[in-house]
């Protein structure tokens, strides 16, 4: 009996320790937590973030990057809606979001439902060989491109000629191909990457749903509309969203392939702001150019969600 009274008050105190130690764990694991976090908040305060502000303050200046910034007020902004180019190239922009979009999640959607097997061997080969253009440089991407699409002796060319055409066009030199070009390259590097993600979908979808509907009397094509795209909504809607961006900001293989021509047919907003910022060294207006971009992608991605909500998305 009297360990019994003895044993009362050491609970009392040990469920009054109980909460303070839970504290002190959590205020540890906290601080552990925010020192193993702060190297890559150091990175982005110091290089992303800092830079983001800085370049919001040269928006609203004159500077050529060997003088001082001398504070114009909202005379970029207001030049960026006079400038034609602006309108040219946002165009150029646009066309690029509006084609490669759904050409690519229509292809890597394609692909991934080619290759969701569970056999071994060539699938994975194939799975490999799908994906290593989107994690091979595009710079190195762009050079093997310049040659297929060279006029003269590139494999594209010589290829329409052995078939039977007599002329065929000049690609990359020419205003009215040079865009498609660079979107057939552009459409061969991204659709990899976006394979492998519409593949993990894929494979979170129960084969039991489909085993329901065969047995139901349902087709493949029925079984695409009413099982896969509904179990892949969320995957489309985040695959749109990377793509979107994505494609709003092109500049490596403009740079490599075409420097913005001919006739500027292949500029895009984001070569503009290059050549502003590094060719003419207009920092100022550069900057202005970025934050209206910015805003631009912006709007556009909050239409994706306003639109994935009105949808009924999670």
């Amino acid at each position: 009996m009297s360990a019994v009274i003895k044993k009362g008050p050491i609970n009392k105190q040990t469920s009054k320790l109980k909460p303070q130690k839970r504290g002190n764990l959590k205020k540890q694991e906290a601080r552990l937590g925010w020192l193993f976090v702060s190297p890559a908040l150091i990175g982005f305060s110091v290089f992303t973030f800092a830079s983001i502000i800085r370049s919001l303050y040269y928006s609203f200046t004159e500077w050529d990057l060997l003088t001082e910034p001398k504070l114009i007020g909202f005379n970029n902004f207001l030049k960026i809606f006079k400038d034609k180019y602006f309108y040219q190239y946002m165009g150029n922009t646009f066309y690029f979001v509006i084609f490669l979009v759904p050409i690519v999640l229509m292809i890597s959607l394609l692909l991934s439902i080619i290759i969701n097997k569970k056999s071994k061997g060539i699938v994975k080969a194939y799975r490999a060989a799908l994906f290593l253009p989107s994690i091979t440089s595009t710079v190195a991407i762009s050079m093997v491109w310049l040659w297929i699409f060279n006029p003269d002796m590139g494999i594209l060319n010589n290829f329409l000629y052995a078939i039977g055409f007599n002329d065929a066009p000049a690609w990359l030199n020419s205003a009215e191909w040079s865009k498609p070009a660079l979107l057939v390259m552009r459409v061969w590097q991204m659709s990899g990457y976006y394979m492998i993600m519409f593949l993990a979908g894929l494979q979170t979808i129960p084969e039991s749903l489909y085993e329901a509907s065969e047995v139901d009397g349902a087709n493949k094509i029925k079984q695409f509309f009413k099982i896969t795209v509904p179990m892949l909504s969320n995957t489309f809607f985040v695959v749109a969203i990377l793509l979107v961006i994505e494609a709003f900001n092109m500049f490596e293989s403009v740079f490599i392939m075409t420097g913005g021509g001919p006739l500027g047919s292949t500029s895009t907003i984001m070569y503009y702001i290059y050549e502003k910022a590094f060719s003419y060294y207009e920092m100022g207006y550069a900057s202005a150019l970025a934050w209206i971009f910015f805003i631009i992608i912006m709007i556009v991605t909050l239409i994706q969600y306003r639109f994935r909500n009105e949808q009924g998305g999670e």
